[in-house]
């Protein structure tokens, strides 16, 4: 074998091996890239000496893109957190405050929302209200990333089911 079929040889496996090498960073690059705008949903349920209410709070270091939103009272689905099931949850007497998640509707990083709140009042409504949002109403979101895909849920049911 000559010289130079051994330098085009190693020529050759130096280039794949760059190749290789260039790739894997790029993918590793790209893996940290969607981690570093992952969002990370949480529900906290607040009840003080004049709020009561249900709150979705984004921890995570990016936006978080609604895809869909479910209700469940009492253990049956009611429907999509939105305006039109406000009035299957709450007598139109004791409306309380509520902020809609509708597909496409983003939390930015950091950013916390009341789904739900009552401000005041009434101690039975708010002994009400919080037996609603503590024992016996359940919300479901399903969000992405701004690369979107990754199917994330969060859920504000209590993991004992009560």
């Amino acid at each position: 074998m000559s010289a130079e079929t051994v330098i085009a040889v190693a020529a050759t496996v130096i280039a794949l091996g760059s190749l290789w090498v260039s790739w894997s960073q790029t993918r590793a690059t790209r893996l940290h890239n969607r981690q570093s705008v992952r969002p990370l949903l949480r529900f906290r349920r607040i009840r003080q000496d004049d709020l009561v209410g249900l709150k979705i709070v984004n921890a995570g270091l990016g936006p978080a893109v609604v895809t869909r939103s479910t209700v469940s009272l009492d253990g049956v689905v009611v429907g999509a957190w939105d305006r039109e099931v406000k009035p299957r949850l709450f007598p139109p007497e004791a409306w309380p405050r509520t902020y809609s998640l509708r597909p496409g509707s983003v939390l930015l990083a950091g950013q916390a929302v009341f789904l739900v709140s009552l401000e005041g009042g009434d101690p039975g409504r708010f002994r009400e209200m919080w037996d609603l949002i503590d024992r016996r109403l359940a919300v479901e979101v399903v969000y992405e990333s701004l690369y979107g895909g990754e199917g994330f849920s969060v859920t504000s049911a209590r993991p004992d089911g009560g």
